[in-house]
């Protein structure tokens, strides 16, 4: 699973993966859309960040969840 605009390294915000050259974490993105915050908000929030940035984090999000195992219980 690559993508290119996130980066993970463990010196920057702990090792979680973040927007390339920002300590924007994917975990943030996805917490403020989650919160009923628009794109435009995060854009005009973070003016570092583009339109494509945030639609990176949700596909990195998308392919993290994709290889999780569901068991289900009774």
């Amino acid at each position: 699973m690559r993508h290119a605009r996130i980066t993970s390294d463990p010196n920057v915000m702990m090792g979680k993966p973040c927007l390339k050259g920002t300590r924007i974490t994917v975990e943030l993105i996805l917490r403020k859309l989650g919160a009923g915050r628009s794109i435009a908000d995060l854009l005009k929030a973070y003016p570092q960040l583009t339109e494509e940035d945030v639609r990176a984090a949700l596909a990195f999000a998308a392919d993290y969840m994709q290889h999780e195992t569901v068991i289900a219980a009774e």
